[in-house]
C-alpha cells in the first residue's frame, strides 16, 4: 500500500497566519488525500503549540510522520559540538510532543573558504559521534533520527552512505530526497540506488536542468555545487527521474511514506496536487 503525505514546506507563504496558516495548512492536506503530513521546525511548531496541532491532525485523519530541523555536526570545537546536539535534542523533544515518527537534521557544513576547509573524512569522526548521541537520546522517545542527502557537504550518495554506515545505529537511517542529489551534480536514478537499502523516508522532489556553461536563467533558479542552474518543479516535470527512482526504492523494499516536497514557482496548491497524482502513477506502474 503506497502511503503519502506532504511537507508543509510545500505550501510556501500559505502557512502563514494571513494566509492558510497551520490548520488550514492541515485541512488542505487532509482535502487532497494524503496519508500523512510532516513539518519543518520553527514557526507555528514549538513545544507549546505541538500538542494542539498533533491533536488538529488526528481529528483530521493525518498521521505525524516527520519533523525537520536543521544542523551542524562538522565541529572539532567540543562546545560548539556540545551546542549542536543539545539544539537538536530540543527539537526532538518538540517531535515527540507532536507525536510524529522521525526527526531528520543535517549533519554538517564545510566553510566555503580556500584559507579554511574541512574535508568531509575529516569531519567524520565529530559528525558521527554526535548523530550517534542524537539517535539514542531520540530512540527512548520513540523516535527514528534521519539524515537528508542536502547541503553539498553531505550531499553526495556516497557520502551518505559512509556517514550512516559510520554512525552505525539501527535508529539511524537515510531521509532520501531523490531531487537534492542534482544539487552536487549526480545522477539521482543512481544514487537513489545506492541509498535505497538505507530509507527510512523519502522525499519526492524535481527540478528544472539548466548546464552552467549558459548564462543565468533568470529568477527562481539557483546554482549547484558545480555551477549547474536548478528550478524546482513539480515532480515528474522536471529532470530529477522521479518515475525510474521511485520504482527503484519500490524494488528495494520501502515500506515508508512517499512525501511530496514541491518547490517550484507554480501555485503551491496546484502544484502539490499534480505532484501527488504524478506519484501515485509513477508508483502504480509495474
Amino acid at each position: 500500500m503506497i502511503k503519502t503525505c506532504v511537507s508543509t514546506y510545500s505550501f510556501g507563504g500559505l502557512i502563514g497566519d494571513n494566509q492558510l496558516g497551520i490548520n488550514g495548512v492541515i485541512d488542505k492536506t487532509a482535502e487532497m488525500g494524503f496519508d500523512g503530513i510532516e513539518f519543518i521546525d520553527g514557526g507555528p511548531i514549538t513545544l507549546e503549540s505541538a500538542p494542539k496541532i498533533k491533536k488538529y491532525c488526528q481529528d483530521a485523519g493525518l498521521a505525524l510522520v516527520n519533523l525537520c530541523t536543521g544542523a551542524d555536526f562538522a565541529k572539532e570545537d567540543p562546545d560548539q559540538l556540545a551546542e549542536q546536539v543539545s539544539k537538536v535534542k530540543e527539537t526532538i523533544d518538540v517531535a515527540s510532543a507532536l507525536g510524529v515518527a522521525m526527526v531528520r537534521h543535517d549533519a554538517g557544513y564545510a566553510p566555503f573558504s580556500r584559507k579554511y576547509r574541512t574535508g568531509f573524512d575529516a569531519a567524520l569522526p565529530y559528525m558521527a559521534e554526535a548523530i550517534g548521541e542524537v539517535t539514542e537520546y531520540a530512540e527512548k522517545r520513540g523516535i527514528r533520527t534521519l539524515t537528508e542527502n542536502h547541503g553539498f557537504f553531505s550531499q553526495d550518495a556516497a557520502r551518505v552512505e559512509k556517514l550512516i554506515n559510520t554512525v552505525g545505529h539501527p535508529n539511524f537511517g537515510a531521509l532520501v530526497d531523490i531531487g537534492n542529489f542534482m544539487c552536487a551534480d549526480e545522477d539521482p536514478t543512481l544514487s537513489v540506488g545506492i541509498l535505497a537499502p538505507y530509507a527510512y523516508h523519502v522525499h519526492c522532489k524535481d527540478f528544472y536542468w539548466k548546464s552552467g556553461v549558459e548564462i543565468a536563467p533568470g529568477e527562481g533558479w539557483f546554482q549547484t555545487r558545480a555551477g549547474n542552474w536548478l528550478r524546482g518543479s513539480v515532480v515528474g516535470f522536471g529532470s530529477a527521474g522521479a518515475a525510474q527512482s521511485l520504482q527503484t526504492l519500490k524494488r528495494a523494499g520501502y515500506d515508508g511514506f512517499y512525501s511530496i516536497e514541491f518547490e517550484g514557482g507554480e501555485d503551491a496548491l496546484w502544484g502539490i496536487r499534480t505532484s501527488l497524482a504524478n506519484l501515485k502513477r509513477f508508483l502504480d506502474e509495474e
